[in-house]
Order: C-alpha cells, then structure tokens, then sequence
C-alpha cells in the first residue's frame, strides 16, 4: 500500500504542469483562437482524438476556439474514386464543376461530420457550418499569376467578403464552431472551393482573433530547406514577406495566410507540427513552444510566450 508522501510524490509533475499553465490560462481566456486543421492530423486517428481533446480543453479553460477545416487527402480519394484526376496549380487544387461537387460532398458531408463528432464526444459543444451558411465566406473567381501568366484554375475562389455573425453568435452560446473551406459567390450562384489556410487567416483576422494556428505535417518553417532542418521560431511580417519567394508552393498558402493574419490585427500567427499529439496545448500553454511563429512588424516584446 503506497504512503501519503508516496502519493503526493507521483502526484506533484501534474501539479507542476498546471502550474506552468496559469499564466496563459490568464492571458488567453475569453480570446478567439482559430485553428486549422489539416495535414497528416486528418487522417491519423490518434491525432484526430488528441486534437479534438485540445480544442475542448481550450474551450473548457475559457478560450474560444474556432476550428477551420479543409480535405486535401480525403478529397483526392473521392476524386479518385469518380475517376477525376487531382491536378494542382500555384499550390492550389484545380477545381472543376465535377470536382468541385465532390470537394463539397467530402467537406461538408464527410470531414465536417467526423469532426463534430469527435468534438462533441466531450459534450454537446461542436457546430458545423460552411462558407455558405448566412455568407460567412464570400468570394469571386480566383486566378494565380504563374511566370507572369494568369491561370483558370477552374472554380477556385478568392475571398472577398466575412461576415462573422453566424460564427459570434455560437461563440456567444458557448459553442465551438467547426467551419468548411467553402465559399458562396459574389457574383453567380455557384459556390467556390477556398483553400482552407486562407479561410482560416480571413476568419481570424475578421473576428479580431489573438491567434491563428495552422497545423501542417513539418516541424515548421524552416532556415534553408532541404539544405537545414533548423526551424525559425519566431520571425516578423516583414521578414516573412523577404521569404515567401523562396518557398515550396506547399507551404505559400499557410504562410501567406500568416501574414495576412498579423497585418489586420491578429496578434500571432503560428504554424506547427500536426504530426505531434496534443502540439496546440503544447504550443499555447507551455514554455517551449513548437513550430514558427508569426509577429506584427511593430512587436516589440522579447518574452517567451509560445514561442519555440
């Protein structure tokens, strides 16, 4: 039979653990954090549980969580299966009439609903919606300037329009909002695919949001890929602006939905690794950090929230 001391002694790492929480648990509560989720977390089902575990722990410590969501690997599936073939451009999926019905079959009938329901395993918290429900995503047609040259990539949208009532209204009700990359037209009554990571910086720059957190399937950004795995941890608009030429088209959406993030009032914007279990509680509320984050130019603090 173990002794008091015994007990107390096993017991004293949780303790320290939350302990080193409090001060962000007292910085962030009652803040708007928006998420997206995506890469190899999706399809993982290990990392799907842990991420629905961190967003409900956020939501619990008094956070607003908003969760944006796209499909990449299970859209090419479906696409595969309907015998489409999946073609990107400038870092974005070409989206076709066909495809475009299975892209929003798979968001909204598929990813969405896994997602919800594993959010709301842990009570009735989590509430699904798309760009299109009371026009919270606007756009018109996107087309990418490759080497100089406009580019139809089909029914690909660029945003040109949030309106968060739809989303502060079940913030307000103490839900979680679970939001699907699509967008209604400003100018035809079709709808429009948005990559996801856009979505998530136009969404969070629009709800005043303190953070925007990007899952993706690196460590981060890094240095001087592939020559150096070393991750920037922390970098400011202007200096990520110097870097985004040089990027791999993979990861210009995120960063650019970084910066346009901190240029309209997000205080930071992060980028982590998805690939590892419970990396948004570990970035927010502890003293390491993981991943690359995102500053306004004018940031002038050198504390060591968050960061890596």
């Amino acid at each position: 039979m173990s002794t008091p001391t015994a007990r107390k002694h096993t017991a004293l790492p949780k303790a320290q653990t939350l302990i080193e929480a409090l001060p962000w648990l007292t910085r962030h509560r009652g803040r708007t954090v928006v998420i997206k989720f995506g890469g190899n977390a999706m399809v993982d089902e290990a990392l799907k549980a842990a991420f629905a575990q961190d967003v409900v722990f956020l939501h619990h410590a008094g956070l607003k969580p908003v969760v944006v969501h796209g499909g990449g690997p299970q859209i090419s599936k479906a696409l595969d299966r309907h015998g489409i073939v999946s073609e990107f451009k400038a870092g974005l999926r070409v989206t076709t009439e066909d495809a475009m019905d299975v892209v929003r079959m798979v968001l909204a009938g598929q990813v969405q609903r896994e997602l919800v329901g594993l959010l709301n395993q842990h009570g009735p918290l989590a509430v699904g919606l798309t760009g299109e429900d009371a026009h919270t995503i606007t756009a018109t047609k996107h087309q990418p300037r490759i080497e100089g040259e406009l580019v139809d990539i089909g029914r690909v949208g660029e945003i040109t329009e949030i309106d968060t009532g739809a989303i502060e209204a079940l913030l307000a009700d103490g839900r979680i909002p679970v939001v699907s990359s699509i967008a209604r037209s400003q100018d035809d009554h079709h709808v429009y695919n948005v990559n996801a990571d856009t979505a998530a910086s136009a969404l969070a720059a629009a709800l005043g949001a303190e953070t925007l957190m990007v899952l993706t399937d690196v460590e981060g950004l890094y240095e001087d890929w592939p020559n150096s795995d070393e991750v920037i941890s922390r970098l400011t608009a202007k200096e990520l602006e110097k870097l985004l030429p040089e990027l791999a088209s993979g990861m210009v959406p995120k960063m650019e939905g970084c910066l346009h993030a901190v240029r309209n009032g997000v205080e930071t914007a992060r980028v982590i690794d998805g690939r590892v279990q419970h990396s948004i509680l570990l970035e927010i509320f502890t003293d390491e950090g993981i991943g690359t984050m995102v500053v306004p130019d004018d940031d002038e603090s050198t504390g060591t929230e968050g960061e890596s």
